[in-house]
């Protein structure tokens, strides 16, 4: 009975974490349609790096090792992939199908772990990721098919894939990154660091694609300032209930973010959920809890690898 109650407030705190989130997802959706899936991203990190400052600079004890400087680096740059081609490919398919396409990340973080943690594969895996392909294969179908006669936009789907495969090594950096630094932390850098690769980015883009960049007017303003506001809160609540529920416990509560996307896209969005996206999508998160039950990272890999 203690143990149900001590985790019964960080399971609640992390779906408050994971309902914001989609929130900002679908914030996030409306401004890659509008700006584009770049510029969104670009004004929104700028936001975000200032939201984020004010707590770190409050609550830090010093700057980063250097091997904190490097995971934070290296995080943010692949966040600033993932991000964008996630965006860009929710602009073009339901904000559903999107998540769902999205939660075979977990699976395919088990092979990076292969090689970038020096893990192991079992059997729980192999089904995992058995199933992770089959779902996978049924929203592709679906989308190939594409009933309703509109754009397939297999584009998007490829792009929300794409996503996939580095918020797969996300997960990684996310375990490694853990080890060495707090949230205000994590979340300051991460702001600054992925806002940085985009800004890298700016002259390639006026160069070769110019019109992926705009300038927002002043009713995109208070949506980017909400996405950023609520990315940020999103990752304080979820690490507040990591921090005091094992992992195992909190797991299910990843995949409420299809049911929150479900309804934002309905309602923000006029989108309908079809039979496929639901087969699809507990094929893999079917796949993904197969998969987290079927044993614990060793953390001896994670802390020779930070």
């Amino acid at each position: 009975m203690k143990t149900a109650r001590s985790t019964a407030v960080p399971f609640a705190v992390a779906c408050l974490g994971i309902a914001l989130f989609s929130a900002m997802d679908a914030a996030m959706k409306g401004l890659a349609i509008a700006l584009g899936a770049y510029s969104a991203m670009l004004w929104r990190q700028g936001i975000g790096g200032l939201i984020s400052a004010g707590p770190y600079f409050l609550t830090r004890k010093g700057w980063p090792s250097r091997a904190g400087i490097r995971i934070h680096i290296l995080r943010g740059f692949v966040a600033s992939i993932m991000a964008v081609s996630f965006f860009y490919g929710i602009a073009r398919v339901p904000l559903a199908e999107g998540i769902a396409l999205s939660f075979i990340a977990p699976l395919i973080a088990l092979y990076l772990a292969v090689v970038l943690l020096g893990e192991t594969v079992g059997r729980h895996s192999i089904i995992a990721s058995l199933l992770g392909v089959c779902g996978v294969a049924v929203l592709l179908a679906a989308r190939i098919v594409n009933d309703d006669g509109g754009p397939r936009h297999l584009d998007g789907v490829a792009a929300i894939f794409l996503s996939a495969v580095f918020y797969a090594w996300n997960i990684i950096l996310m375990r490694q990154q853990a080890l060495l630094a707090p949230p205000a932390e994590v979340a300051f850098f991460q702001n600054v660091t992925a806002g940085g690769f985009l800004l890298a980015a700016l002259p390639v883009v006026l160069l070769f694609a110019p019109s992926i960049f705009t300038v927002p007017d002043a009713s995109h303003w208070p949506m980017l300032v909400l996405s950023a506001a609520l990315a940020f809160c999103s990752l304080f609540l979820l690490s507040w209930a990591y921090s005091r529920a094992e992992a195992q416990v909190l797991v299910p509560v990843e995949y409420t973010a299809f049911v929150w996307a479900a309804i934002m896209g309905a309602i923000f969005y006029n989108e309908a959920v079809t039979w496929t996206t639901v087969a699809g999508a507990a094929l893999i998160v079917t796949g993904c809890i197969i998969a987290a039950r079927g044993g614990r990272p060793d953390t001896a890999h994670l802390e020779a690898a930070a």
